[in-house]
């Protein structure tokens, strides 16, 4: 990361390309009566536009580059939160669609960890260690969705 700017539209790259899979992901479940999965990946999907909105309200005082999707270079061939394209198998179970979103997670959160550690520019420090804390609250959250469904409880998308 060069700047600011770069780390910010990265991260807004990133998590557009989150809601919009999570989004994705959510209308095959729902087309195909996996009701339980698409209301998850909907409530996934609405998290990432949050995040999404809040990186598009941090680069609202930043003069912004202009990067072409080709152009964004990621730890694979996607962008790190991009949920793998296979759980958009309609025999999918909760628990299969709770890992998905957690390996989506961890690897947010890889990234924005290794943007940390990479980088000895103090603005772009400071702001990669709050996403790095945002990506380690959604890692727990989704580790404790898949406690209580191994347990048999309700998942905040239940009630």
């Amino acid at each position: 990361m060069n700047s600011v700017e770069e780390f910010l539209a990265y991260a807004i790259h990133l998590e557009k390309e989150a809601a919009d899979r999570f989004g994705e992901l959510a209308d095959v479940m729902e087309s195909c009566g996996n009701r339980e999965a698409g209301t998850l990946f909907r409530r996934l999907s609405h998290y990432s536009t949050l995040h999404l909105a809040d990186a598009r309200a941090r680069a609202g005082f930043h003069d912004m580059p202009e990067i072409k999707l080709e152009d964004f270079v990621w730890p694979d061939l996607e962008s790190p939160e991009r949920a793998a394209i296979w759980a958009a198998d309609p025999m999918i179970g909760r628990e299969e669609a709770l890992e998905i979103a957690l390996s989506a997670e961890q690897a947010g959160l890889a990234y924005y960890q290794s943007v940390l550690d990479a980088t000895d520019d103090p603005e772009i420090m400071a702001m990669a260690a709050e996403f790095v804390k945002e990506e380690s609250e959604h890692v727990a959250e989704l580790k404790k969705w898949i406690a209580a469904h191994q347990a048999g409880g309700l998942l905040p998308v239940d009630r």
